[in-house]
């Protein structure tokens, strides 16, 4: 089964790349695809059309940041019983107000299979030997793509912009006291608890949530989870019913095709990025618009990604939350 070509609107066509200062706002932090603007106790997010891989910023997506966000915040909606979050609301295509958070210095990676093709990958290391990558045991034979016994979370640093993260077990999380233990058990019981939650609905689409990011903050002096979520590039799907019939080669939903499509081309990382063809900028505005039409059962909606619409909105939100 392969994604359908979804319209985009003539707006879309334009890649929303840097947002830039905004008057009356002032100057964003910018992440890998995110810019964010302090407003006291809120922050409007806007995701841009950038699109990242081994942790570099490779190109842009056309219309890319409008369907992540939006499916950022039904997902935000569907789990928010679980776990308090960040999402207010979302008055733009590419804009999310949220509550401000203290970010937690780790990215919580939840895997239910051993796959990937990255350097931090489980199934990289666990194929250059590794049993016992993050502090989680892992027997002899498995195969690239098994389910796990069951799903087992794999945290890494948060790098500084530019720089890779790198794997840390849970124990030296708690031993090098980046988070307390009591904090760290509760990060555990939150994601586990999401990423089956997520799970069961991506079953319900069709799909395999194989494995996903997780970023949570304090909001209030409570765990929060915040940035994004279950994502196609936060997270990998596959399609059930192709990994029913081959597990070795399922159907893939995600950054995986950017990845394996930048491998061929020479780069995992270092070096001269390759510019990215029509082809797989096509293929992934496809895989987005696929994801997001199958979770919420809702046509991709249209957006406006003009720069000064997107200042506008979060000048107004300013003006309303400030």
């Amino acid at each position: 089964m392969t994604p359908a070509a979804a319209p985009l609107s003539q707006a879309n066509s334009l890649a929303l790349n840097q947002v830039g200062d905004i008057a009356t706002v002032g100057s964003p932090i910018a992440g890998k695809v995110r810019d964010s603007y302090a407003l006291n106790n809120y922050r409007a997010i806007v995701t841009t059309d950038r699109v990242s891989a081994f942790d570099r910023v490779i190109g842009l997506i056309p219309g890319k940041g409008a369907m992540l966000n939006s499916l950022s915040a039904w997902w935000f909606e569907q789990l928010k019983d679980i776990v308090p979050n960040h999402f207010v609301a979302l008055p733009h295509g590419n804009v999310m107000l949220v509550r401000q958070a203290k970010t937690l210095p780790i990215e919580v990676v939840v895997r239910g299979y051993i796959s990937g093709s990255t350097s931090t990958s489980l199934w990289t290391l666990y194929d250059n030997g590794a049993r016992n990558a993050y502090g989680v045991a892992l027997p002899d034979g498995l195969k690239k793509n098994d389910k796990l016994p069951m799903p087992v979370i794999t945290p890494t640093t948060k790098a500084e912009f530019g720089a890779h993260d790198e794997p840390i077990s849970g124990a030296d999380i708690v031993a090098q006291g980046i988070l307390p233990a009591a904090l760290w058990a509760q990060v555990q019981a939150a994601a586990l608890a999401i990423f089956a939650r997520g799970q069961a609905l991506a079953d319900q689409a069709g799909l395999i949530l194989v494995d996903t990011k997780y970023e949570f903050g304090m909001i209030d002096g409570q765990l929060a989870l915040i940035d994004e979520v279950h994502t196609p590039d936060s997270s990998r799907y596959w399609n059930k019913a192709s990994y029913q019939a081959n597990p070795a080669v399922p159907i893939s939903y995600d950054k995986e095709q950017l990845r394996l499509w930048l491998a061929a081309n020479g780069y995992r990382g270092e070096g001269v990025i390759p510019a990215l063809d029509d082809s797989i900028v096509s293929t992934l505005q496809n895989t987005y618009a696929f994801v997001v039409e199958s979770l919420t059962g809702k046509p991709v909606p249209p957006t406006d990604s003009r720069l000064d619409t997107i200042h506008a909105q979060v000048q107004a939100l300013k003006a309303k939350h400030v």
